[in-house]
Order: structure tokens, then C-alpha cells, then sequence
């Protein structure tokens, strides 16, 4: 009788463990270069993408930064989102390939209604062939650079990994205007910020499954791997996988809640103290999966582009010598105290045009400022050097060196 209560507890406690693999694609930015479209979509999408994405870390009386009601841009950078997941929505399953995005905190996928060319090319959810779909009857909208996504509020049955979330609220999209949607490679976005941030009236998928009981502890962890295979790596839901990094683990506290907001304390380029150290406060900095980039603000970007010995091209991208990137320096960033360091080789995008490899820098400029500080973009080229853990329970974000990654010496 003990042995089969015991069984009964390690079930539980596996299915309380939730994985999901993360495949990886190229991104949108190197399809659109490659079709000599990258520069027309920029001058189309560029201004202020930055602002509008992450405008909730402003208090509202910052006119400069209104943008309308409470819907931000938080769909440009997904131009450069690598990593990807399956879900599935409705009775029977119909699935969608999702971006598991920290930097937002809706679920939307394409609606069978939807009118867009995007969604043509996408798979749609199909209300009427699902015996457990409710409709909700209210609208949602997200603001991004070149349009407005619209769409409808409906409740569904809703498969994550091993684990179903009842009564979920989820976006139908039955706009989606922006050439940006007609190549991604992703169907829909699953967002993973807190409650704050979302648009849709509702609970968040996470905050759903805390609140069923569905996961061990209120944590999500992301393992993000970089390199030629298709496997991207993956999110867990309910703990870690301890077998992914080295401990100790790193915390920082969430300074605002809505996106993962943290304390930076400055960054150092070489073992030099460069950048967000000259205030007591330090910097901010957001923890974004969504957003393939590192950002940073204008004035510093530019000159760590310079440290980089990196040419500016029309697009705002930087290229880099691919024959010098073993030489580049190495750029750290001090998180409650300690150095989370990446090398040339950790933070150069590498593509290949034409049959020739051509490099460019993992970091870009992002224009507002702020009164608690500069604000930083943490987006997959840092996270993809390190094990990331996002703690609800107790508002907190956990930072570890990868199981078999070799320490950086600077």
C-alpha cells in the first residue's frame, strides 16, 4: 500500500513538471535580407519600435511616450524571434506553433475568420470543430509598427506540454496586417509577462496554471540554445531542470512588474566598468525571450559599436569583421553583482548571403530614456549563454551558467 502511494506521488509529481521542446528557425531578418526586402520593411516599421514595445516602463505622464490606450507594440521584434513551441487549443486538438514570449502576456493564434494575407499562410483556429470552445464576445487589440492587430476573446480548452489549462482566455486574430506576419515562422505568441501587461480581460496562461494547481511551484524556466541544429532548446513549467546549468543560481529581484523588470548595475566591456554605472540605482533592464537582440540605449550602443570595431549599414544593423570576432572583447553584465560575461564569439549574429558568411553585432539601439535609468533589452542572444528562471512566488529572476559552458576570462 506504501509502495503504491509512493508510485502515485512521483506520477504527480512528473506531471506537475511541464516540458515544452523549442525548435529554432532562422529569423525573419535574414529571409527578408536574402530577398532584398530587410531595408524597405525597416524604413517601414522603424521609428519608436523600441518605445512602444516596453512604453509600460514609463509612468503615463511621460507624453513622449503615449501611444494610445493601453496597447503597445509588442509584435516588430518578433521579426527576430528564433525560438518556437507547439500548443494546442479545442477538442479535438488543434495545433499551433506559438512564441513563448517573456515581453508580453496575451494568447493569440489566427482566427478561420481572419481576412489578412498573413493569415492564408498560417494555421487557423476553427471555433466550430471544437466541442469545448465558448465564446466571450469582447475585442482586443495590439498596436505594432506598421498596423493593428484586432481580434475577438474567446475561452478554450488549452494543452501546454503534458498539462491541459480549462476555461482559458485566448485572442482570436482576425486582423493581421504587416508584412512581418506573411514569412514568420510562428503561428501565434503565448505570452509569459504578469497580468499587468496583458490586453486581453482574463488571466494569463501561467497565471491560469497556477491558480488550477496544475504546476509544483509558480516558476517557468527557459534553456535556449544557439548553433546549426534545429533544437532550440526548451521551457519548463512548474521547476528547473538541473541537469542545463552550474549553480549558483543568480537572483534579482522584479523591480516593476509587467514585463520581467530587474536592477542592472552596469556593464563593463573588457574588465572596464563602461556603461550604467554612474548612478547609484544603476540601470533597468527587461528579460525579454521575445526579442532576439541585446538593446541598449542610443548613446552606449554606439559606442560599444565603436569598441566593436563595427560599420554601420543602411538598415542599422552593424557588420563585423568575421575574421576578428575571436579578438572582440569581451562585454559583461553585472547582475546583483556578478558578471554574466559573453564573448565575440557569444554575441555575433552570423548569416550567410550569396554563399558568404557576413557578421554582425548582437547588440542594437533602443530610443527612450527613463527616470529610474537606462533601460536594457536582455533579449535571446543573452539569454541563450545562460539558464533563466522566472520566479511568480516570489517575484524574482534566477540567472545560471549552462551545465558544460567554459567560464569567460576577460
Amino acid at each position: 500500500m506504501r509502495t503504491g502511494l509512493i508510485l502515485l506521488g512521483l506520477l504527480g509529481f512528473v506531471q506537475s513538471l511541464v516540458r515544452v521542446p523549442l525548435s529554432r528557425v532562422p529569423p525573419l531578418r535574414g529571409r527578408l535580407r536574402a530577398a532584398g526586402q530587410l531595408e524597405e520593411f525597416l524604413r517601414e516599421h522603424q521609428p519608436d519600435a523600441f518605445s512602444r514595445r516596453y512604453a509600460h516602463c514609463f509612468p503615463p505622464a511621460q507624453h513622449y511616450l503615449r501611444t494610445g490606450g493601453r496597447a503597445k507594440e509588442r509584435l516588430y521584434n518578433y521579426m527576430d524571434a528564433q525560438f518556437f513551441g507547439q500548443i494546442s487549443l479545442g477538442k479535438p486538438e488543434q495545433n499551433f506553433t506559438v512564441v513563448f514570449d517573456t515581453g508580453s502576456s496575451d494568447l493569440w493564434v489566427p482566427s478561420s475568420y481572419c481576412v489578412s494575407q498573413a493569415c492564408a499562410i498560417h494555421h487557423k483556429f476553427k471555433a466550430f470543430e471544437s466541442s469545448t470552445y465558448a465564446h466571450d464576445g469582447r475585442v482586443f487589440g495590439i498596436h505594432y509598427g506598421s498596423g493593428h492587430l484586432q481580434g475577438v476573446m474567446a475561452r478554450e480548452q488549452l494543452k501546454v506540454g503534458s498539462v491541459r489549462v480549462q476555461n482559458q482566455v485566448f485572442g482570436e486574430a482576425v486582423y493581421e496586417p504587416g508584412f512581418s506576419f506573411v514569412l514568420a515562422h510562428f503561428d501565434g505568441v503565448l505570452g509569459l509577462g504578469f497580468p499587468q501587461l496583458a490586453e486581453e480581460v482574463g488571466s494569463p496562461v501561467f497565471d491560469s496554471m497556477i491558480a488550477q494547481g496544475l504546476l509544483d511551484e509558480p516558476i517557468f524556466s527557459f534553456y535556449l540554445k544557439n548553433g546549426d541544429s534545429s533544437f532550440g532548446g526548451e521551457v519548463m513549467f512548474g521547476g528547473v531542470d538541473e541537469t542545463r546549468f552550474v549553480s549558483p543560481i543568480i537572483w534579482a529581484p522584479v523591480t516593476q512588474k509587467g514585463y520581467w523588470q530587474i536592477r542592472l548595475d552596469g556593464v563593463k566591456v573588457q574588465g572596464a566598468l563602461s556603461f550604467c554605472y554612474s548612478s547609484n540605482h544603476g540601470c533597468q533592464a527587461v528579460v525579454d525571450t521575445g526579442t532576439s537582440l541585446i538593446g541598449g540605449p542610443v548613446k552606449d550602443i554606439m559606442l560599444l559599436q565603436q569598441f566593436l570595431g563595427g560599420t554601420p549599414t543602411v538598415a542599422g544593423e552593424y557588420l563585423l569583421d568575421c575574421a576578428r570576432i575571436r579578438s572582440l572583447p569581451v562585454v559583461s553584465f553585472m547582475i546583483n553583482g556578478v558578471e554574466f560575461s559573453l564573448t565575440g564569439e557569444q554575441y555575433v549574429r552570423r548569416e550567410m548571403l550569396n554563399n558568404k558568411e557576413i557578421c554582425f553585432s548582437g547588440f542594437q539601439s533602443i530610443d527612450f530614456p527613463s527616470p529610474a535609468g537606462a533601460i536594457w533589452i536582455l533579449g535571446d542572444v543573452f539569454l541563450s549563454q545562460f539558464y533563466s528562471i522566472y520566479d511568480r512566488g516570489h517575484n524574482r529572476v534566477g540567472l545560471a551558467r549552462l551545465a558544460g559552458a567554459a567560464k569567460v576570462i576577460v
